[in-house]
């Protein structure tokens, strides 16, 4: 039947048509494909490329650690601790008392040195007087030798033209002979005085090891006060009033505040271009937010592994190529006080060195 016909082509002309009109769409989208995944290729090579010429200019590395100057604080003198002035992570300015040691028995000490310094004083100065007077001994003898000399000669002339007996002659002898005896006996007492006494004052040698004793008692008694050296954090102190300690022995920790550093271990590949004096930017992971500048100070002579106690040997079969690292000092910029805080010694921290500024002096 007509209408019968006309169904059956619509039925079947329908499906045709909508056949029709996926394919060119399913192709139009294969079509599509190859160009997005083209342009993403290119998109990451083109993030590659720029990351590697980045990395290259802008050498950068986490494996870094804040620094600061660690002082072990030890005493110089033992004792008791009479006076402890600090406490754990308090912070103190140069000059500032840390603990104090009984000094007692070290002013008595003192009192003992200084009396015998004294004592070898007034020894010199007896051994001195003691010269003067065998000087004085001397020149009596000497006198009197001269005398007794110039006596025998006017006896013995006298003897010659017999106007004085052999006896008289004899006298006069001896008394030349003991006037010759007490003027030797006279000089070698002086020498032994001299060698007594040896220099005078300050440069005579018992003198000298009294006023040094006397030093040596003085400067201990100034080591009972302990003070800080710089100013900075107090930190590992175990120590109580009343703890008995020994000279030598370390007690605490003073990490100093005025100088700080960035030790970053960069990869050998990336030393290429950097220089001291090229400036770099810090992150500190303690304050995420801080950022923090400085300039490369020096570049390390080796890698890590070559000062340890026991260096790696890559002398053997199994050795793989692994990339050192090299530490490089950051010093850092001037830091706001407020930012202090971010500082801790050992912190970890990042550091990105740019390379393409010329290095400093």
């Amino acid at each position: 039947m007509p209408g019968e016909r006309t169904t059956a082509k619509q039925e079947k002309n329908g499906p045709t048509h909508v056949q029709g009109r996926t394919g060119k769409g399913g192709a139009m989208k294969l079509g599509r494909k190859p160009v997005l995944a083209g342009l993403a290729v290119l998109a990451l090579a083109g993030v590659l490329v720029w990351w590697w010429a980045h990395e290259r200019v802008y050498p950068g590395t986490d494996d870094a650690y804040v620094e600061a100057h660690v002082l072990t604080v030890v005493p110089e003198v033992g004792g008791r601790i009479a006076e402890l002035a600090v406490d754990e992570n308090d912070h103190v300015a140069a000059g500032d008392l840390l603990f104090r040691i009984d000094d007692r028995a070290l002013k008595a000490a003192v009192d003992q040195a200084r009396a015998r310094a004294d004592a070898a004083l007034q020894s010199a100065g007896a051994a001195a007087r003691e010269v003067a007077a065998a000087e004085a001994e001397l020149d009596s003898a000497r006198a009197a030798r001269r005398e007794a000399e110039a006596d025998y000669l006017r006896q013995e002339g006298l003897f010659r033209r017999n106007d004085v007996s052999q006896s008289a002659l004899d006298s006069a002898l001896a008394a030349r002979d003991r006037a010759q005896a007490e003027e030797t006996a006279a000089a070698q007492q002086l020498a032994r005085a001299q060698a007594s006494l040896g220099d005078e004052g300050d440069r005579n040698a018992g003198v000298r090891e009294a006023l040094a004793a006397l030093q040596m008692a003085e400067i201990d008694l100034d080591h009972a006060t302990v003070t800080a050296p710089e100013s900075g954090w107090i930190a590992n102190i175990d120590l109580r009033p009343g703890s008995v300690v020994t000279a030598g022995q370390p007690l605490f920790s003073l990490v100093g505040d005025a100088e700080w550093w960035i030790e970053a271990n960069f990869k050998e590949t990336d030393l290429t271009r950097i220089r001291p004096g090229q400036p770099a930017a810090i992150g500190i992971d303690l304050c995420p937010a801080l950022d923090l500048e400085g300039r490369v100070a020096s570049v390390g002579p080796g890698a890590g592994a070559v000062f340890s106690l026991l260096p790696a040997q890559n002398a053997t079969g199994n050795w793989v190529k692994v990339t050192r690292r090299i530490p490089v000092r950051i010093a850092l910029d001037p830091v706001p006080e407020a930012a202090r805080f971010c500082l801790k010694a050992g912190a970890s921290a990042t550091a990105t060195v740019d390379t393409t500024a010329a290095p400093g002096p």
